[in-house]
Order: C-alpha cells, then sequence, then structure tokens
C-alpha cells in the first residue's frame, strides 16, 4: 500500500524588469523566446499561446524520473494578465497540480510581474519549496533574457 498526501500551498513571486510590460510579455507569448528562458536545451518545448491553448515542456534529467509540465491557458489580457492551469507529471505519476496567475505593473522605468501560484501536491513527488525555488529561477532566467538580472 503507498501512503497518499495532499499538500496545498500558495506563493507569490515579484520581480522587476527594466522593460516596458509589452517586451515583458511579449517573452511569455513567442515560442521561441519563452524556451529560451523556460525551458532547457535538451527539453521538448510546444506553446500555443492562446485562451485555449497548451503549452507542454518535456525534460529528462540525468538521474530521476522524466518530467512533463502542461498548462493550459484560461485568460490572456494583453500586455496586463496570464491565468493559467497546469500540471506536472515525474515519470507518468501525477506530482501537481495548480492555478497560476502573471500580473504585469508599470512600474518606474520598467515593470513589476507579480506571479501567485496556488499549488496542490501530491504524495511527496513535488514540494511547493521545490516549485517556488524553480519558479524563481525561471523568473530569474527571464530577467536575463531582458538584460535586467531579473530581482526582487
Amino acid at each position: 500500500m503507498t501512503d497518499r498526501c495532499v499538500t496545498h500551498a500558495t506563493f507569490t513571486l515579484e520581480r522587476l524588469y527594466p522593460a516596458p510590460a509589452a517586451r515583458v510579455f511579449a517573452e511569455w507569448a513567442d515560442p521561441k523566446a519563452k524556451a529560451r528562458w523556460f525551458s532547457t536545451p535538451d527539453a521538448d518545448h510546444e506553446l500555443d499561446f492562446r485562451v485555449g491553448g497548451r503549452e507542454v515542456n518535456r525534460s529528462r534529467p540525468d538521474s530521476g524520473p522524466s518530467l512533463t509540465f502542461e498548462a493550459l491557458y484560461r485568460d490572456i489580457v494583453p500586455d496586463e494578465r496570464i491565468v493559467y492551469t497546469s500540471v506536472l507529471y515525474a515519470g507518468d505519476a501525477l506530482a501537481t497540480a495548480s492555478l497560476t496567475t502573471v500580473e504585469f505593473c508599470p512600474a518606474d522605468g520598467g515593470t513589476r510581474l507579480v506571479l501567485t501560484e496556488q499549488g496542490t501536491f501530491l504524495d511527496g513527488r513535488e514540494e511547493s519549496s521545490w516549485r517556488e525555488i524553480g519558479t524563481g529561477d525561471w523568473l530569474d532566467a527571464l530577467g536575463a533574457e531582458l538584460g535586467a538580472g531579473g530581482y526582487g
């Protein structure tokens, strides 16, 4: 018998980027641009950025099971907001299901990005702290892509 558990967690991350909201938003909307900061060179990344569109990122780490991230875009307001639901599989096992909101807010000389994720973490396959660290890492990679280094 397998031990089953469910953990619920919410986190919010903020980054300041010295680029206009339209530029930051475009990094999420363009498949090639998003693959540069969100994915890894050895992963398969697909992006259909529209309401009802899907994003998939499949990676194969050197150790451990393959990881598959799948998102469905629920709401997109250009240059202002993105809302998506997502799941993460470790191998064939569902690890996480979540709702994420990304807001693009004008700030002095650029954009303040606010990302809030509400997650359900299943059976110890992923922990909320791991997700928060990983999400922060790719927001920092977005900052590097924008030439900002992402801070905040």
